[in-house]
């Protein structure tokens, strides 16, 4: 028998071992167990699934509707997606196979990267980011390159950055706009521009469009619409975000028939399909959801002027964001930095919002809030986040 204190092999992957926990989820541990928080942190609606939606999931459960789909998800949901995403964002996509629908835009981003990337290849995405685009691109063994995203520019992508990063091993750049944590958008120069350097540098161009629907300015076709793109584009979508279903983990992905049908290998033996409940509930949702979709993000777009200006109005600057539910107020004025500045206003305030590094290096001075909270909860927590800071100023 060998002898138990001899040295053993390492039981987890180097390369996980090297990896961050989530920085999201690493503060909400501290969240847990308080009484009494007023949450801006969790990117979740407080909206309940409209009903005509849980509806239609409890049908199909009394229905019987407990077996498999096809893998790639039920037909009737790729072709009405097929339409859905024609219809918004001029792009028609075929499918018997060029739609795939997955447990949420998590899954679908991970094995878009996993397809596509080899040992060795460098992706490119901008930062301040959701805090798994990193890790998933680190999982596939690919490199993952930054691009740091400044309040100067309202935080959207700064093409002369984009270009400076470019290398021979650039393999794909992900974008995610409107951007979770800062609500930044694109305009249409500048996609014209991504699409121009995509081509000429041979890129795959991976787009997270989940926040899309929730946009409150001018609302622009798919990067994945212009002339060149569609054959190298990974669009993103799903509907845990516009339709309020966080908890039905449906997501989709639509792109060139080679890169999904790589995708769907993966998903074939790490998830086989997402659940045909689920799959039947974003069915109605695309079908006869919209107007419960346009009321809850009229109601966003209220909030999102409340917190804007509360932020403002108690010394800390906070740009008014075109998409998505979160503002990314600037707290360097506190002298506090964003971890600090969080778990104080958690501890001394019981208001929860999340530390802005923890969506990257650059996020460092900055703290995400999410209204996606009732306007009785929001106008409560900057009252509180008002008398924090002026304590501090003291």
């Amino acid at each position: 028998m060998k002898d138990s204190k001899s040295p053993r092999k390492p039981r987890t992957a180097d390369h996980i071992n090297n990896m961050p926990k989530s920085g999201i989820r690493d503060f909400f541990e501290l969240v847990i167990g308080c009484d009494d928080v007023i949450s801006l942190g969790v990117g979740e609606p407080d909206f309940v699934t409209p009903w005509t939606i849980r509806e239609s999931a409890i049908y199909s459960l009394e229905r019987g509707h407990t077996s498999y789909t096809s893998n790639k998800g039920l037909f009737s949901l790729r072709k009405e997606i097929s339409k859905y995403v024609s219809e918004n964002y001029g792009v028609q996509y075929d499918p018997d196979n060029e739609c795939l629908v997955t447990v949420g835009v998590s899954e679908a981003l991970d094995i878009a990267i996993r397809a596509i990337v080899n040992p060795g290849d460098e992706v490119i995405y901008c930062e301040p980011c959701f805090v798994s685009y990193a890790a998933e691109i680190a999982m596939a063994h690919g490199v993952p390159v930054a691009i740091e995203n400044s309040e100067d520019n309202e935080f959207s992508l700064d093409i002369g950055k984009l270009k400076s990063k470019i290398t021979p091993k650039t393999k794909a750049l992900l974008l995610n706009f409107p951007c979770n944590p800062t609500g930044a958008t694109l305009n249409m120069q500048q996609m014209e521009e991504i699409a121009e350097i995509a081509i000429e540098n041979d890129i795959i161009v991976i787009t997270d469009e989940i926040y899309t629907e929730l946009t409150y300015e001018e609302r622009l076709p798919s990067i994945a619409s212009l002339p060149g793109m569609k054959e190298r584009t990974i669009f993103l979508h799903g509907f845990s975000k516009a339709y309020a279903m966080t908890g039905f983990r449906v997501g989709y992905a639509c792109g060139p028939e080679d890169l999904i049908d790589a995708m769907n290998k993966i998903h074939q033996y790490i998830i086989m399909c997402a659940s045909i409940n689920a799959q039947e509930a974003a069915l109605e949702a695309l079908k006869n959801g919209r107007q419960a979709m346009i009321k809850m993000r009229d109601e966003y777009r209220e909030r999102r002027n409340l917190i804007v200006k509360g932020f403002n109005d108690v010394g800390l600057k906070c740009l008014k964001p075109k998409g998505s539910f979160y503002v990314f107020p600037n707290i360097t004025s506190t002298g506090l930095s964003s971890t600090e500045f969080a778990k104080r206003l958690l501890e001394e305030e019981k208001v929860a919002v999340v530390p802005g590094n923890a969506f990257g290096e650059c996020g460092e001075g900055y703290v995400r809030a999410c209204y996606a909270a009732s306007t009785s909860q929001i106008m409560e927590a900057l009252d509180k986040i008002g008398e924090f800071v002026k304590r501090l100023s003291k």
